[in-house]
């Protein structure tokens, strides 16, 4: 909903921006003993502090624009979503080792997708398989994560 008095920011977009240059600026901070190295060698620093500068920078390109946008004021949190995503996100940590990759990963999409009420279940379950795949493919063969595809 817009602010009818005419004033600029939109709020949601800037809370997004200081999250991310908050986010950053912490990590720099925190990585601050950490040799950085050159690009041809680089420390255990470097990684965290490209991170972090990308941070920033996404919170620049998010929140600088966001500025010159009428006002938007923040939603109300709504419950169910944040609840039901907290739950398939924790609910997948516990899958994953004790279930196995695949039973995880569909656990995560499918009890996912109820935060959205509105999702029809054939695109919900074509998502899930399509997901689990793609996941099983980059994560446990080609990068060789160390969790079981399936119950062992």
């Amino acid at each position: 909903m817009a602010a009818p008095n005419g004033t600029r920011g939109d709020a949601p977009d800037l809370l997004t921006a200081g999250m991310f240059i908050g986010l950053g600026a912490l990590g720099l901070y925190m990585a601050r003993g950490l040799d950085g190295g050159t690009l041809a060698q680089m420390g255990p620093g470097f990684l965290p502090r490209t991170v972090c500068i990308l941070l920033i920078l996404i919170g620049l390109a998010v929140g600088l624009p966001a500025l010159t946008r009428p006002a938007q004021a923040i939603e109300a949190i709504r419950i169910r979503p944040l609840a039901v995503i907290t739950i398939s996100i924790v609910g997948f940590a516990f899958a994953a080792t004790y279930l196995g990759f695949v039973l995880a990963s569909l656990w995560l999409v499918i009890v996912g997708s109820l935060a959205d009420p509105g999702g029809k279940w054939s695109h919900i379950l074509l998502l899930a398989a399509g997901l689990t795949l793609f996941g099983a493919l980059v994560f446990v063969y080609g990068l060789g994560v160390q969790v079981p595809l399936w119950p062992v």
